[in-house]
């Protein structure tokens, strides 16, 4: 099962400078297999819940295969740290910007799921579970069982990721986040996620939402715009 390192800009840092910067710089990080770089996308998506005003800055998603290898990569002066300094040095200060968190991957295959062409931009639906469960484990379980079913419906759905927490040791300058779980669902564009989230299906989600076991905090949801960085490239 693949790992995934979130760093979650603070909601009032500056935009990322130059995002391709960031892709070559990160090209140096051993065993990293993928770098995502979402960035909000202001406006009303999603009918249903009303728009988060503190969107993050831009959340970056560092792919690895293996734990091991992700720890390696985050010390103080670890080849991530230095990623991030070459990348974003024109206009992030201070670094401690960001929070962290590393997750595991749970990756779903939708009917309608595509390539990515190299740097071809999608936009992603990224919510966070930043609440407690009762009891999580009855609490992941039922989710895992009726969500993802509910989920892979939805209109022209390209991607689908469930992650949930694990532990982990870093020396990167960041602050935890610790998000119980996280999810993300992937599209084309801004109308395709607009269209999907107005669809029966997202009605079908509320309700499931609502059946799960007790759970009590907050689930903020944000549109994004993401950029893919094809490693293999630099």
């Amino acid at each position: 099962m693949q790992v995934c390192l979130f760093l979650l800009g603070a909601n009032d840092a500056q935009p990322l400078a130059d995002i391709g910067q960031l892709q070559r710089a990160a090209s140096a990080v051993a065993g990293l297999r993928q770098l995502i770089v979402h960035e909000p996308i202001a406006g009303q998506h999603d009918a249903r819940i009303v728009a988060v005003e503190n969107a993050p800055s831009c959340v970056l998603q560092w792919y690895f295969d293996e734990l091991a290898t992700l720890e390696a990569a985050l010390g103080a002066d670890g080849t991530i740290m230095r990623a991030l300094q070459a990348g974003l040095r024109e206009q992030l200060s201070p670094l401690q910007a960001f929070t962290q968190q590393v997750m595991a991957v749970r990756k779903y295959t939708p009917p309608h799921a595509t390539a990515v062409p190299q740097q071809e931009p999608r936009c992603t639906y990224l919510v966070a579970y930043d609440g407690i469960a009762q009891d999580f484990n009855a609490w992941l379980t039922h989710y895992l069982e009726h969500h993802p079913p509910l989920m892979l419906q939805l209109p022209a759905l390209r991607e689908m990721e469930i992650y949930t927490r694990i532990d982990s040791r870093s020396d990167l300058p960041f602050a935890p986040a610790n998000a119980m779980q996280r999810n993300k669902v992937v599209f084309d564009d801004a109308s395709a996620l607009t269209d999907a989230l107005a669809s029966p299906i997202r009605d079908a989600m509320r309700r499931d939402f609502h059946a799960l076991p007790p759970y009590s905090g907050a689930t903020p949801h944000f549109a994004m715009r993401s950029v893919y960085g094809n490693l293999a490239a630099y």
